[in-house]
C-alpha cells in the first residue's frame, strides 16, 4: 500500500529538503577538506577571514570524540564513501534486547548510544550522552548531567526522561530481555530529575556501578513506549531499532533478515563534536569462509577476518598486498572459545552431570595440538574466563595438560570403562559413552577442530557425534537447552563478570547458564566479588571464583585467537588500540580520502 494523500507528499518533500541540506553542508565541508589540503595546512588561515572554518573544526572535542576529531584535522581527511563488511552469521533480528549476537550488537552501537564510552587508549570512562557524572559517597547514588543537544534521529530530544523510561522497558517482564535484566538487576531505581540530570541509585555496592549505568543503552520513550501495551509485537520482532547514534536504519521499524544485509544511512541529525565520515555502513550475509574471502579479494567488502592456514598463504599473494593491509594482533579484551558441557537436557541429568566427566573430557581434549596443528600458533589456550595478562586471573591457575590415562581413570570411577575390550567406553548397562557436540557448520576452523575431536575422544573409547548447525538453530537450542555439548565463543571486556554464565540464577527464564551449571560456593563469591568496590579486595575473590571454575570445568576452555585481519588499503587511520582494532570503534575514526572513495550517494 501506498500513502498517497496531500500531507503525506508534503512531509516527504520537508524530509527530502532537509536531506539535500545536509548533503550541501557535507558538500561544503568537502570543499573545503580540499582547500585545506592544497594550502598544506588543514586549517584555512588567509585573508580577513582566518576564523572560516568549517563546522567539523569549530565543534569542541569532548574526550569522547577525541580520536575522532584528530582524524578530522589530517590533511587528507574527507567525508564520503561507503563502508561494506560481511557477518558470517545470517542475522535472526537486531531489535535492541531481544537480540543476543555479538554481530546484532554490532550494527546497533552505530544507532543506540550510551552514556558514557571507554577511552580506547586508556580504559578510562568518558562522557557520551553524559557530560558529567557525580558518585556518592557510599558509591549507591550516581547522578549524570546529559548534554544540551542529543537527539534521536528522528529529530526528537534525548532527555533524562529518556534514560529512565529504558531501564523501565528494560525492567519490565513483558519484554523478553531476560540477558539484559539480570545485568541491571543490582540498580534500584533510575529517576529523572530534570530534563537533563538523571540520578541512577543501586541497592547495592556493585564493582562495576558506573559502568553498568553508564552502558545501558538509551532507548526512545517515544518510539518504544507502544510496545509496553503490545510486547509480542516487539519481542517477535526483527528490525525495531531507532537511537541518538551517527547511524540510523532507512525505516527504523522495517529490517529484516530477508534482505541479507543490515544497511545503515548516515543520521542526518547527528548532535555530535565529530560527524561520523561514511556515508553507509553495510554488511552483507556471507556465511561461507571461502565466499567472503572472494568478496574481498574482488573488493565487495573492505575488510576479511582470515583463518591461520589461509593468512600464511594470502600473505605471500603480492596482489592482494597492493590493495589490502594486513594486521594481527591479540586484544587485550579478545574473548575465548568453549565446548560447554551441559548438565541437564529437558528435565534429564546429562553425562556431564558428573564434575570427573568433565574433567575428563578436558583432559583428552588436546589443546596445545589445536593451537599448533590448527591455529598454527595464532592462538593461545584459554585457561579460564578471565583474561591471563589481567589482575582478575590467579596465576597459579594453570591450563589442564592433556592426560589420556588420566582422563580414563576419571571415567572409569564414575562407570565408564571398556568391558568388552572393543575399544568402546560402555557404563554397567553397556551404553557407551557418546554425545552430540553442536557447532557453527560455515566455520571452517570449527569444523577442523570438532573432526579432530573425535578422532582424539574416539582414541579413548568416547565417541563425539558431531551436529553441524545453523545459527539460528544454535540460538534455539541454546534457548531450550536441548543439546548434549556445544562449542562457542564469548566476547570478553576489560574486567569479565562471570555472573550471566555461570551463577545459578540465570539458568531459568533465558538467562545465559545454558549448560545449567550449579555450585553454591561459586554463586556466593560471584554476588562476593560484585558487591565488592575495593579493586585491591576484589581481584582475590575472583581468584577463587577462577579455582572453582577450575575445578569444576563446566566448560573446557578451549583458546583466545589472535585476530589475523586484512584491511582495504583505501581506509585510512587504521590502529590498534587497547580495546582491539579501530574500525568499528564508535566514534567513527576511520575515514576514506576523496581520491580514493568508490561509492558515491
Amino acid at each position: 500500500m501506498y500513502m498517497t494523500d496531500r500531507q503525506w507528499r508534503s512531509m516527504a518533500s520537508m524530509q527530502n529538503t532537509m536531506h539535500d541540506q545536509a548533503d550541501d553542508l557535507r558538500e561544503l565541508r568537502r570543499s573545503m577538506r580540499e582547500i585545506q589540503a592544497m594550502a598544506g595546512s588543514g586549517r584555512l588561515t588567509s585573508g580577513a577571514h582566518s576564523g572560516d572554518v568549517s563546522a567539523q573544526d569549530m565543534a569542541t572535542d569532548s574526550a569522547a570524540f577525541g580520536r575522532a576529531a584528530e582524524a578530522v584535522r589530517r590533511s587528507d581527511y574527507a567525508e564520503g564513501d561507503w563502508k561494506v563488511g560481511a557477518f558470517p552469521v545470517g542475522l535472526k533480528t537486531i531489535s535492541p534486547l531481544v537480540s543476543s549476537d555479538v554481530y546484532a550488537a554490532t550494527v546497533q552501537s552505530y544507532i543506540v548510544e550510551t552514556l558514557l564510552i571507554r577511552n580506547p587508549d586508556t580504559l578510562e570512562w568518558s562522557g557520551l550522552l553524559a557530560r558529567d557524572w557525580q558518585i556518592s559517597e557510599d558509591g549507591l547514588t550516581i547522578d549524570f548531567t546529559l548534554r544540551d543537544n542529543p537527539v534521536f534521529s528522528d529529530g526528537v530530544a534525548l532527555t533524562a526522561h529518556d534514560v529512565a523510561f529504558s531501564y523501565r522497558f528494560i525492567m519490565d517482564e513483558k519484554i523478553a530481555a531476560p540477558r539484559t535484566r539480570s545485568s541491571l538487576e543490582k540498580i534500584a531505581s533510575v529517576e529523572a530529575l530534570d530534563d537533563r540530570r538523571v540520578r541512577f541509585v543501586f541497592a547495592e555496592p556493585y564493582f562495576e556501578s558506573l559502568g553498568l549505568a553508564g552502558q545501558m543503552d538509551v532507548l526512545a520513550q517515544h518510539f518504544y513506549e507502544p510496545y509496553l501495551e503490545d510486547p509480542e509485537t516487539f519481542n517477535q520482532s526483527k528490525g525495531i531499532l531507532l537511537g541518538s547514534g551517527p547511524y540510523a536504519l532507512v525505516d527504523p521499524k522495517g529490517w529484516t533478515p530477508d534482505s541479507g544485509r543490515v544497511e545503515l544511512i548516515r543520521n542526518q541529525r547527528y548532535w555530535g563534536d565529530v560527524q561520523p565520515s561514511y556515508d553507509r555502513l553495510i554488511w552483507n550475509t556471507i556465511e561461507n569462509d571461502s565466499a567472503r574471502l572472494a568478496a574481498f579479494r574482488n573488493g565487495t567488502i573492505d575488510d576479511y577476518n582470515s583463518k591461520p592456514r589461509e593468512y600464511q598463504k594470502l600473505l605471500e599473494d603480492d596482489q592482494l598486498q597492493k590493495s589490502a593491509r594486513n594486521i594481527e594482533y591479540m586484544s587485550p579484551t579478545a574473548g575465548y572459545s568453549y565446548i560447554g558441557w551441559n548438565r541437564q537436557r529437558g528435565d534429564t541429568p546429562t553425562v556431564f552431570a558428573e564434575k570427573k566427566v568433565r574433567q575428563a573430557m578436558t583432559l583428552l581434549t588436546d589443546r596445545q595440538r589445536i593451537v599448533d596443528e590448527i591455529m598454527l600458533g595464532y592462538a593461545e589456550i584459554a585457561v579460564s574466563p578471565f583474561n591471563p595478562r589481567s589482575s582478575q586471573h590467579n596465576p597459579n591457575v594453570k591450563p589442564w595438560v592433556t592426560d589420556v590415562e588420566a582422563a580414563k581413570k576419571l571415567l572409569a570411577e564414575v562407570g565408564f570403562d571398556d568391558r568388552d575390550n572393543d575399544g568402546v567406553l560402555e557404563n554397567s548397562e553397556g551404553q557407551p559413552l557418546e554425545f552430540e557436540l553442536v557447532y557453527y557448520q560455515d566455520s571452517d576452523d570449527t569444523r577442523r577442530i570438532v573432526l579432530f575431536l573425535k578422532d582424539l575422544y574416539a582414541r579413548a573409547g568416547v565417541s563425539l557425534i558431531p551436529k553441524p548447525s545453523e545459527w539460528s538453530v544454535m540460538i534455539d537450542l541454546l534457548d531450550s537447552r536441548n543439546f548434549d555439548a556445544i562449542t562457542l565463543g564469548w566476547s570478553s571486556g576489560v574486567e569479565t563478570d562471570i555472573y550471566q554464565m555461570f551463577h545459578s540464577t540465570q539458568i531459568d527464564g533465558g538467562g545465559d547458564n545454558f549448560v545449567n551449571f550449579k555450585s553454591e560456593q561459586l554463586d556466593r563469591l560471584i554476588d562476593t566479588a560484585r558487591s565488592t568496590v575495593d579493586e585491591d579486595k576484589r581481584m582475590p575473590i575472583w581468584w577463587l571464583a577462577e579455582q572453582i571454575l577450575h575445578e569444576e570445568q563446566p566448560y573446557t576452555f578451549l583458546m583466545r585467537r589472535k585476530s589475523l585481519v586484512f584491511v582495504d588499503r583505501r581506509l585510512k587511520n587504521i590502529e590498534i588500540t587497547n580495546l582491539g582494532l579501530n574500525t568499528s570503534q564508535v566514534p567513527v575514526e576511520t575515514y576514506v580520502p576523496l581520491t580514493l572513495q568508490k561509492h558515491t550517494q
